[in-house]
């Protein structure tokens, strides 16, 4: 069997940063959505549970780490591997307008949702009109 066959496959192309364990760091597949209230961050992180996710938010970066173990069986040798294991990261600059007090995150089935809800200074207003 070829050492290429016998590789994981990359989740994602990047460049993999130098860790201190020797595993591989991806970056997750993230979709972002935005409405008036905030803006909602999904990332797809399989393996990692609710407890091996570490968020925190340093001047205006929002940083999102998840740990994953190994889920070989003992005693079997991989033959062959499409999925390829490591934790995740992902960095984003946020802007002034979100309330960081009020930054929410949940993990469930392997995606992490973070919830970044708008300042109430930064939430859009309807002005009324009077009639003149």
């Amino acid at each position: 069997m070829s050492t290429a066959m016998s590789r994981s496959a990359e989740k994602t192309p990047t460049e993999a940063p130098e860790t201190t364990s020797g595993g591989r760091v991806y970056r997750p597949l993230t979709d972002i959505v935005e409405t008036d209230a905030g803006v909602s961050l999904m990332l797809e992180m399989p393996g990692v549970a609710a407890d091996d996710v570490d968020i925190t938010l340093e001047d205006r970066v929002l940083t999102i780490h998840g740990r994953t173990s190994t889920t070989r069986p003992e005693k079997f040798e991989l033959a062959y591997a499409e999925y390829g294991e490591g934790d995740y990261e992902r960095a984003f600059t946020m802007s002034e307008e979100f309330d960081p007090d009020r930054i929410r995150a949940e993990m469930h089935n392997g995606v992490l949702t973070v919830t970044l809800p708008r300042a109430e200074a930064a939430k859009p207003r309807k002005i009324a009109v009077k009639q003149a």
